[in-house]
């Protein structure tokens, strides 16, 4: 059976913030079905986008297969200079239609709270390039929600939950049944 769902951890650095948010977003979705996967970039050596042989890389074919075969997708990533991070775009480039017709989750992780909307660059892209169903709630986190390595904020923990019930919902919705 192909996993339903998918949690990518966009991050490159294993302390980072946005990872936390991944792992906590995973807790919370295990919670809810067992058919979910995490993926951590961190972990895997992909080779940036050419435009030609990248495609080959058995990686980038592995995580080609997951997202296909994914219903939905929460990404996390790290916002630098305003934007999502050149993990989270490589991997997009490198992964193209695989992400057709996702329902896509967005989280990103900040020094402030000033860079709340720097995912719509990546939102944007994946609708309208990939017909992607972008969940209208985004999750951010700013640097003064954390304490050390954990998140310290009541009110980011229920936009996590909230966000994780609402893929599940409307991939359920969009999800034919079938009668066998």
């Amino acid at each position: 059976m192909a996993t339903r769902y998918l949690v990518i951890s966009c991050s490159l650095n294993s302390d980072s913030r946005s990872r936390l948010l991944a792992q906590l977003t995973l807790s919370y979705m295990q919670k809810r079905t067992d058919l979910v996967e995490f993926i951590d970039l961190g972990e895997i050596s992909l080779p940036l986008c050419n435009g030609g042989s990248c495609y080959e890389d058995p990686q980038v074919q592995s995580l080609t297969r997951k997202i296909a075969h994914a219903t939905g997708v929460v990404v996390t990533t790290p916002i630098y200079n305003f934007d999502a991070n050149a993990a989270a775009k490589n991997l997009i480039e490198l992964t193209g239609s695989a992400w057709n017709e996702k329902v896509v989750g967005l989280v990103s992780a900040a020094g402030g709270q000033a860079s709340y909307m720097s995912v719509m660059g990546l939102a944007n892209s994946l609708m309208l390039d990939f017909r992607c169903l972008i969940v209208p709630r985004f999750v951010h986190a700013a640097q003064e929600f954390f304490t050390g390595d954990q998140l310290n904020d009541a009110k980011v923990e229920g936009k996590l939950q909230e966000l994780v019930d609402r893929i599940i919902d409307i991939t359920d919705k969009l999800t034919p049944t079938s009668n066998a």
